[in-house]
């Protein structure tokens, strides 16, 4: 997000640590990798004087071109005419540094103090764009793989997926709230279901290497997302009666 503004000591040009400091977590998995990869293309965006939205728009590009190359794909991978290990590989490499890039955009506008309220609602809206597509895009896979797939499903999925786009974008608020507060290794390992980098990357070797279980990967989805939102309703509601 563009949101907050943490300008960078004027003396001397901003490192990659710099960028990483200011990160927004995500989970794990984005700390660990996402995080770190967008550190180092906020670096270079700085370098070249690229301003957060420019990164903004190439997540949003990136992520939509590989999201519709594999809807493009779904149906020849499933007659097999095309290789699933390529698109896979594709949706992997694609995914992850279209997220790198998001990471990479509020990090650039934190350290250099370009936030404004517009480049946080660009990417709050070219979020939105990219998970569309890239919901469209395993919805299609599995459609493809199993076309006896519930339509009622694919709703569910595409419905339940927002929750993890609309809670962190409510967490980026003054009023947000954990139900769990604890950061133990064994709690943060948990938490990697709904870590986003971590939830693309299993995304993507499914289609890589096993293309078919895309159905219960979506009903996997559709559950964990379900159960936080009704467990996220339960414990708001019990806060506001407090």
């Amino acid at each position: 997000m563009h949101s907050a503004n943490i300008s960078a000591d004027p003396v001397s040009p901003p490192t990659a640590t710099d960028f990483y400091r200011v990160n927004r977590g995500g989970g794990l998995f984005s700390e660990a990798i996402s995080q770190r990869i967008g550190a180092a293309l906020a670096l270079a965006a700085h370098r070249t004087g690229l301003p957060p939205t420019a990164l903004t728009m190439a997540n949003l590009v990136l992520g939509l071109a590989v999201s519709v190359t594999v809807v493009a794909l779904a149906g020849p991978v499933a007659a097999g005419e095309v290789p699933a290990w390529a698109v896979g590989l594709a949706a992997l490499l694609g995914w992850q540094l279209a997220y790198a890039l998001d990471c990479a955009d509020g990090q650039l506008a934190r350290v250099t103090g370009q936030g404004s309220p517009a480049g946080a609602r660009v990417d709050v809206l070219c979020d939105v764009a990219a998970q569309i597509a890239l919901v469209t895009a395993l919805s299609a896979t599995a459609v493809a793989q199993r076309p006896a797939t519930p339509v009622w499903l694919v709703a569910a999925f595409a419905g339940t997926w927002m929750v993890n786009l609309v809670t962190s974008v409510m967490a980026a608020g003054p009023n947000t709230a954990s139900m769990v507060t604890s950061t133990s290794l064994p709690v943060r390992l948990v938490k990697l279901i709904r870590d986003y980098g971590a939830v693309i990357f299993v995304a993507a070797l499914i289609l890589a290497v096993v293309p078919e279980w895309t159905t219960w990967l979506i009903a996997a989805f559709t559950l964990v997302n379900g159960g936080f939102l009704l467990a996220s309703i339960a414990f708001s509601a019990r806060a506001s009666l407090r």
